[in-house]
C-alpha cells in the first residue's frame, strides 16, 4: 500500500443491526468534522434497513462483510471488521468508533489529532469508558468493586491482561504507520478473552510506544457513547442481563428524545 495521506484522518466504524444509531453516528460526523477526513463503514452481515440507508450514501466507503459459518460472531466480528477497515486506510491517522457512538462538538477530530503533537513516538489517543452517570454513583461502583477489591487484597495476578487499562475503540485514533511496523490487529488477544483492541493497545505500551489516556469527562466533551446499546436492541443476538438492558433503554431513551439528536436525525442533507 502507498505512504498513507498526511493530516487526513479515517473513521471506521462497525455497523451490526443499528439503523437508528449508525445514521446518528454518520450524520454527526458530517456536522461536526472539520478536519480532512473520509469514512468507512464495516457491516457485519446486518442484513436489514441500515444496510440499504449505507448503500445509499455516496460519501462513504462500504464494506459488507458476510459471516462464515465457522466464525464466533459479537467480539470477534467486531474486531475482524476494524482490521478491514485498517487493512483499507491510507491516511496518517485511523479512527475506530462504534455505531452507538456520535459525536457532539464542533472541530472534535482536529482538537483529538493535536494530542499527538507531531510526535512520531505517539501511537495512539483515546479514553478508557465515557461513563454517561453522574460521577457520584460511578466512584460508588468503584469503591463495591468487591472483585477488584479481593484481587487487589490478595495480590492476584493478571497475566492476560483483563483487568489492566487500555484505550477503548469506541472513539480511537492511532498512528496507521506504526499499527502497520508494527503488524498489530485488532484481533489480537482474542484467544485470551480480550475485546477488540485491548491486545493491539497493551502492544503498543510494551513496545515502548507513548499513548494518550485522556479523562473521560474530557473524551466526553467530543463524542457520547450509549454504551450497550447495539446489543440491548438486539437482544436475540447478544446476551445482557435485564437489569443492563433496562438501564440501557433508559439511557437510549433519554439521549434520543434530546434537541441536539432530534436535529441530526431530522437533517436528511447531511447524508448528501
Amino acid at each position: 500500500m502507498s505512504n498513507p495521506v498526511t493530516s487526513k484522518a479515517t473513521v471506521c466504524i462497525v455497523n451490526y443491526k443499528t439503523p437508528d444509531f449508525i445514521k446518528l453516528c454518520l450524520r454527526s460526523i458530517r456536522k461536526f468534522t472539520t478536519y480532512p477526513y473520509e469514512v468507512i463503514v464495516v457491516d457485519n452481515n446486518s442484513q436489514d434497513q441500515s444496510v440499504e440507508y449505507l448503500r445509499a450514501l455516496k460519501w462513504i466507503r462500504l464494506f459488507e462483510r458476510p459471516k462464515s459459518e465457522t466464525e464466533p460472531g459479537g467480539g470477534y466480528a467486531h474486531a475482524a471488521a476494524l482490521d478491514l477497515g485498517l487493512d483499507n486506510c491510507n491516511t496518517e491517522f485511523f479512527v475506530s468508533m462504534h455505531s452507538d457512538t456520535f459525536v457532539i462538538r464542533k472541530n472534535w477530530l482536529r482538537e483529538l489529532v493535536s494530542y499527538f503533537d507531531n510526535d512520531e513516538s505517539i501511537a495512539c489517543v483515546g479514553a478508557g469508558k465515557v461513563e454517561l452517570t453522574a460521577k457520584w454513583r460511578v466512584l460508588l461502583k468503584r469503591a463495591a468493586d468487591l472483585s477488584t477489591f479481593k484481587r487487589r487484597l490478595f495480590g492476584q495476578s493478571d497475566p492476560a491482561g483483563k483487568h489492566r487499562y487500555y484505550n477503548r475503540t469506541i472513539c480511537c485514533l492511532y498512528a496507521t504507520e506504526i499499527l502497520r511496523r508494527q503488524n498489530l490487529t485488532f484481533l489480537m488477544g482474542r484467544n485470551e478473552g480480550l475485546t477488540a483492541g485491548k491486545k493491539l493497545y497493551f502492544e503498543l505500551v510494551d513496545r515502548g510506544y507513548k499513548t494518550v489516556e485522556l479523562p473521560a469527562e474530557i473524551m466526553g466533551r467530543y463524542i457520547v457513547h450509549l454504551a450497550h446499546a447495539t446489543q440491548a436492541v438486539n437482544p436475540q443476538d447478544f446476551t445482557l442481563r435485564k437489569r443492563i438492558v433496562r438501564k440501557c433503554n433508559r439511557l437510549v431513551d433519554r439521549v434520543m428524545s434530546t434537541a441536539t439528536v432530534r436535529d441530526i436525525l431530522a437533517d436528511s442533507s447531511l447524508d448528501a
